[in-house]
């Protein structure tokens, strides 16, 4: 059987097929004689499929046509070659209206969320400079790049990640002899870039993706720290994600340099081939989730690092409180004391619920000199949803000595956290979310009207979809208007605007017997829609 709920073999499908497609247009005279010929083996078939099924109710005729129409279709769907061109690029997304729908719903919450905290949207191309891109050896990043040679013989990239192209923006309105920023310190930016990097593709993970990105320039401080994690928070409480379902872990790189520091391996100090070896140390700690301890300790043996000073960092990283954490490295440091002061502040500031203390939290990327944090989701099911942390030497690596500008910011994936929405059930229904007006004319004739018609209502304020061809019935107008979440439908029907009224019909208002309010409102005055609806919902 071709399914469960159809009473039709493959073979009786197949028997269908054989007679060949309906004719669309006006047929020739032998095509005509093939439509002829082709009818009369439809009918014999429905007569007889009829009688097997003996089911008069459910499977008249007709039925057995439209439903033999409709698994000859999908089996042709079904085998039909799709060349590979008309798949996207892999680890690529498409966005139907629906998909998109959602993705400006999260991508309005990420900029209400920046604009309440003050901060400022701003953005620049896709296409970067290699060079911005190479800061460091032992960065996975670099050999992740969709890098190419331009026509005009460039190197360049499209943007693995935002933070370096800030860097070059605030750069570019820098004095990089004084180091002298000409613009009010601090900044507020925030930006939602589309960023591309080649690497394997698993769920939450693509090799494209939009990433909210918030940085704070300017402030050498805590207190940047703590506004940043706090707008996180504040999108989280947004869209219905609590502490019991994400938290935030937070450690301090400059904690992290003492502890390695007590074996020998400091920041600066290079291998035998040039490369930095707390670079390539904190990119091996960042994988401790991954690929666990045993894992770890092989790969840090693989540069250098003996097993006694492996086994003592990783009892370092497991330290449940910065307070057990000076106290193993025998510091206490300013590093220590701004992150004490951090959960201090979160505490008062009304998120400490989100925060927790996790040395082992290191974050992979280079840049980072202070305090550092990922967002993670409580059941262990996900990759880090969101990452960021303090990096006061990148500016200066780009611009110079001069430029020691302090940095603090954190980039949030789109991939990732719609999947935890989809979880937790908090993706909002947009089932009723189309145009607040759909215009159907009656007739071709009548077109011109209902356009004046839609051009009035848009006037109003209002978001209003023309049908460029009304149904073959009217019900089914009213039927699309429905399906595309239209808040009410405008149907231009001569007898009403002969009267100088339009029938507007609400959708989404129903009277006491559950059927949609109908209104007839004045072509003059199709601004008082909203009090005729009102009006005659009182009278009801």
């Amino acid at each position: 059987m071709s399914s469960s709920s159809s009473p039709f073999t493959d073979e009786q499908i197949a028997e269908w097929a054989s007679f060949g497609p309906k004719l669309k247009g006006k047929p020739t005279p032998e095509q005509q004689l093939e439509a002829q010929e082709r009818k009369k083996k439809c009918a014999d078939m429905k007569e007889r499929l009829a009688k097997e099924i003996n089911d008069p109710v459910n499977w008249t005729e007709k039925k057995i046509e439209k439903e033999l129409d409709r698994l000859v279709e999908e089996g042709l769907e079904s085998t039909a070659v799709r060349p590979s061109y008309l798949d996207g690029p892999s680890g690529t997304r498409d966005f139907y209206p629906p998909e998109m729908r959602v993705q400006n719903w999260l991508f309005d919450n990420f900029r209400e969320t920046a604009k309440s905290f003050g901060f400022q949207e701003y953005d620049a191309p896709v296409l970067e400079n290699v060079e911005l891109y190479k800061r460091k050896a032992g960065e996975e990043i670099v050999d992740q790049m969709y890098a190419f040679t331009d026509k005009e013989g460039y190197h360049v990239t499209l943007r693995p990640e935002m933070t370096p192209t800030l860097a070059r923006l605030v750069l570019g309105k820098t004095n990089l002899q004084t180091g002298e920023v000409r613009l009010t310190l601090p900044l507020k930016w925030f930006s939602i870039p589309q960023c591309w990097r080649f690497e394997t593709t698993q769920r939450g993970r693509k090799r494209e993706h939009y990433q909210w990105n918030m940085d704070i320039v300017g402030v050498d401080h805590v207190h940047a720290e703590v506004e940043l994690l706090a707008a996180a928070c504040f999108f989280f409480q947004r869209i219905g994600i609590g502490p019991d379902v994400v938290g935030i872990k937070v450690n301090s790189r400059a904690v992290l340099e003492a502890v390695l520091a007590k074996h020998g391996i400091e920041k600066g100090k290079k291998d035998a081939d040039g490369g930095d070896i707390f670079e390539q140390v904190c990119v091996i700690i960042d994988k401790l989730d991954k690929i666990g301890g045993p894992a770890v300790t092989e790969l840090l043996g693989e540069i250098g690092v003996g097993s006694d000073s492996a086994a003592e960092i990783l009892k370092a990283l497991e330290a449940p409180s910065v307070e057990e954490l000076a106290n193993q490295v025998g510091t206490n440091s300013e590093a220590v004391n701004q992150v004490k002061r951090l959960f201090e502040l979160a505490e008062q500031y009304g998120f400490g619920d989100y925060l927790i203390f996790d040395a082992s939290v290191v974050r992979g990327l280079a840049y980072y000199t202070g305090v550092v944090w990922e967002a993670f989701d409580r059941r262990g099911e996900l990759r880090a949803i969101m990452g960021g942390g303090r990096y006061d030497r990148l500016l200066e690596k780009y611009g110079g000595e001069k430029c020691q500008i302090p940095c603090v910011g954190f980039g949030f994936g789109d991939c990732v956290i719609m999947e935890l929405l989809k979880e937790c059930g908090k993706i909002p229904d947009f089932a009723s979310s189309g145009p607040d007006y759909v215009v159907c004319a009656f007739s071709p004739d009548l077109y011109g009207t209902a356009a004046n018609i839609s051009w009035k209502l848009r006037q109003t304020g209002a978001t209003v979809d023309l049908m460029p061809t009304p149904k073959k019935k009217v019900a089914a107008s009213f039927k699309h208007a429905d399906q595309t979440g239209a808040r009410r439908m405008v149907f231009v029907a001569p007898d009403e605007i002969e009267k100088g009224v339009v029938r507007i019909k609400d959708l989404r208002t129903k009277d006491k017997n559950g059927e949609s309010i109908q209104v007839d409102c004045p072509l003059d005055a199709l601004d008082t829609v909203d009090e005729l609806v009102a009006k005659a919902v009182e009278s009801e």
